[in-house]
């Protein structure tokens, strides 16, 4: 039996020097020293040896049994490695080849333009305010001079949510709540967001837009200062060259009320389809606060008088970039918006 283990030792190392797969290898381990091997098969015949004999027997299978796994491991760790190195070999990446370009991303063209005339009023000393966009009645038209069953209500009734709240229809409730907690303090602000109006969407109009509104409330304030504010605004965005007119128009939360034009940047005044012939483009209208409103937001018409005025960033962005239809913004068309990666 002694001779029957030194030749199973002998033919294990054999094979296992001379295999060169790991699947082998594991077929060698199974043969020779597995549950079922040849080892064990050997050893199941110790019952007829001696009692002197046992011992012996069974120390030289224990070394037999270790010499073979050692070489397995031994020759599995070879394999390994040689396996490794080539998988690495067939693997290899050029470390000094140019990596792909990263896409870096850039503001929407609306959020844009939104900071260009934010930062226009900044500079002229006014304050960036923030307001909700579901908004109560009262805010969004009884405290600006639209008490229920007004007839001007009947274009900006939209979105209401319950008889007292609706999805706000401008951003003027925002100057009706500011006035309010200041409580008889100057003012300078505009309040940028977005609003909601039923309204059929088309080129140039959409359920849902942007506006900017801008208030100043002190003493003495005169409508040659809404003027002069306008005309500022109205070159910084559009160049130097641009000439700015007030027409009478009518709101109910000013008085007197006027719509702003600007001369027509593709003709320059003279007349073209861009400004339907007359040398002038509508962009927004403004007016200075109606007593009533003021008072409503606790300040004496008496001693205290302001201007306000209402634009539509979506309608600026058209006019300065020469967008045809408004719903462009909305589409997240990656073509359409990577024009304006340097606007």
């Amino acid at each position: 039996m002694q001779e029957q283990l030194k030749q199973l030792k002998n033919e294990a190392i054999e094979k296992i020097n001379v295999t060169d797969s790991l699947d082998q290898l594991q077929e060698i381990q199974v043969e020779y020293i597995g549950r079922k091997g040849s080892i064990t098969t050997v050893l199941r015949g110790m019952g007829k040896l001696s009692a002197e004999e046992r011992p012996i027997v069974g120390q030289l299978a224990n070394e037999v049994r270790e010499a073979i796994q050692n070489e397995l491991s031994t020759k599995k760790e070879h394999l390994e490695k040689i396996e490794l190195d080539k998988k690495l070999a067939e693997e290899t990446i050029d470390v000094t080849l140019p990596g792909r370009k990263v896409t870096v991303g850039h503001p929407h063209i609306l959020t844009s333009v939104i900071e260009e005339i934010e930062d226009l009023f900044i500079g002229l000393g006014y304050e960036i305010k923030e307001g909700p966009e579901v908004e109560t009645d009262y805010y969004n038209f009884e405290a600006l001079n639209l008490p229920k069953g007004h007839p001007a209500r009947e274009m900006q009734d939209s979105f209401y949510i319950t008889n007292e709240l609706l999805l706000r229809t401008h951003t003027s409730p925002v100057q009706a709540r500011t006035m309010r907690a200041l409580d008889n303090e100057p003012i300078r602000m505009i309040c940028p967001g977005k609003v909601y109006r039923r309204d059929s969407d088309d080129a140039t109009h959409s359920h849902q837009f942007t506006q900017i509104e801008g208030l100043y409330v002190d003493k003495n304030v005169r409508m040659s200062d809404l003027k002069g504010t306008l005309d500022v605004f109205a070159k910084k965005m559009f160049g130097e060259d641009r000439e700015i007119r007030l027409r009478p128009s009518f709101f109910p939360f000013t008085e007197p009320s006027a719509e702003m034009d600007i001369s027509c940047k593709t003709c320059g005044g003279k007349g073209c389809s861009v400004c339907k012939h007359s040398g002038w483009i509508e962009i927004l209208g403004s007016g200075m606060i109606h007593p009533r409103v003021l008072e409503m937001a606790g300040y004496d018409p008496e001693v205290y008088s302001g201007f306000a005025f209402g634009m539509g960033p979506d309608r600026i962005a058209m006019l300065k970039y020469g967008i045809d239809d408004i719903r462009r913004f909305y589409a997240n068309d990656v073509r359409f918006l990577k024009q304006f990666d340097e606007a």
